[in-house]
């Protein structure tokens, strides 16, 4: 792809040209507009597309849970060996974190996640799951291999990046908060800005979806045991009823939205666990529920926590019950935000792949994206991509019936690199004396 040298030597002689700042605006941003559709032009050839489809397939037929993603990280890291692209190897137990470029800043960081679902896929085809029990049903194999795409399109032009792209592939996004042990162990450290896609079939094929500000919401699961005293059913009296306590615990939680939330405050309490008792003439000693909150902002979030632990002790104890309540502290993630600039910068470059009329500015949604401990460490950007086929029936993310319709790669790879490619060229590091990375590659 010999254009962006011809975009960056168009660069580099504006920058002495005695020419009007607005004439040089407008050059820059003709040549910065070819980039994304040379990027797209790239990764339509066959033998691209081709390989991506490969590499899914390779990964859909050997998923792996959170942290279990060994087979996944040794093939990105084979991949990554024959490209010539070095490497971080173990980062967060089976995560892989890739270099490409000078070394230097800016640092710019694409993420996709590598791992599956704990259920059986029901979908019949030739590559589908050869692991009982475990199913790509969210579309991560397709997005390891739409980066691994782009990365092949970002190597292809190393010598032309103006800084270094940094490439994330991430386990445990599925209740693992494997971006968390990521950020802990140091996958983002001098990382200016990251940028992270999400296939859905709830949009059609060459069409994106997000938006400025929170995309989704923060979220935390969370168990009470609720003791009281086992017997007759016949004979209520002797008992300490934990299935009465339970039943006006979870009716109480529901006050906590409804009565002390602002109504402008989205916020959700669900409780979708309920375990007591195994006959029908039988009073368990106890019973176990289980549930979901969620919250658009911090604040909200934890004082949904402090008063769920609080309605579910003292609703309990009304009713001569003791509760314990156990928050899964590795399943809390925060608010997903999407940083404004980022966002802009993301309408442009999808704008000149897909067309403007294309993108959508969507709704906040209620589920969780562990993507957010990044951008809440760095400005980060995470959007949606369209991958609705014309025909069938469409299924969403973890869903046994899950496909991933493999027209959506070009675009998936393209959108990556012109990305990293252009915030690079718009946004030259101020340092005088840049730090430079270091590698190890270990198999």
């Amino acid at each position: 792809m010999a254009f962006l040298k011809w975009v960056l030597l168009i660069f580099t002689l504006h920058s002495f040209m005695p020419t009007p700042i607005s004439s040089n605006l407008s050059l820059n941003k003709e040549a910065l507009a070819q980039i994304p559709l040379n990027f797209l032009e790239f990764s339509k050839k066959p033998e691209i597309m081709d390989w991506m489809v490969n590499i899914r397939r390779k990964i859909h037929e050997n998923r792996e849970l959170g942290y279990e993603e060994f087979e996944t990280s040794k093939l990105i890291r084979a991949e990554l060996d024959l490209m010539g692209i070095p490497y971080k190897y173990p980062i967060a137990v089976t995560g892989v974190v890739g270099y490409i470029g000078t070394g230097k800043p800016p640092f710019v960081a694409l993420r996709a996640d590598m791992d599956a679902l704990a259920m059986e896929e029901l979908v019949e085809w030739e590559h589908k799951s050869k692991v009982p029990g475990k199913m790509h049903a969210c579309g991560h194999d397709a997005h390891v291999a739409m980066l691994l795409g782009a990365a092949k399109m970002l190597q292809h032009n190393q010598n032309d990046l103006q800084g270094t792209v940094v490439l994330i592939f991430q386990p445990a996004e599925e209740g693992g908060g494997g971006a968390k042990i990521m950020l802990d162990e140091g996958a983002l450290d001098n990382v200016d800005a990251i940028f992270a896609l999400h296939v859905t079939a709830r949009l059609p094929i060459g069409m994106v979806a997000s938006r400025p500000g929170p995309i989704s919401a923060a979220m935390g699961f969370f168990e009470a045991v609720i003791n009281g005293k086992g017997g007759h059913a016949a004979i209520p009296q002797h008992t300490v009823d934990p299935i009465l306590a339970a039943s006006n615990v979870i009716v109480s939680l529901q006050h906590l939205v409804s009565r002390e939330a602002d109504p402008l405050d989205s916020q959700v309490v669900s409780i979708a666990k309920f375990q007591g008792g195994g006959a029908f003439n039988v009073i368990p000693d106890s019973v176990t529920i289980g549930g979901t909150f969620r919250a658009f902002s911090k604040e909200s979030f934890l004082q949904l926590r402090q008063r769920i632990e609080e309605v579910i002790s003292k609703q309990a104890s009304v009713q001569r019950c003791i509760a314990t309540v156990i928050f899964d502290e590795r399943s809390m993630y925060p608010v997903n935000s999407n940083n404004k600039e980022l966002h802009e910068h993301f309408r442009k470059v999808a704008g000149e792949i897909l067309g403007f009329e294309n993108i959508i500015e969507m709704q906040p949604q209620m589920g969780g994206e562990d993507f957010a401990f990044f951008s809440e460490s760095i400005p980060g950007l995470f959007f949606f991509l369209g991958m609705k086929e014309t025909e069938g029936a469409v299924h969403s993310g973890h869903s046994p019936y899950f496909r991933v319709n493999e027209d959506v790669f070009p675009y998936g790879a393209a959108l990556h690199a012109s990305l990293a490619t252009t915030y690079l060229l718009q946004n030259p590091t101020t340092y005088t004396s840049p730090p430079e990375v270091s590698y190890r590659d270990e198999l």
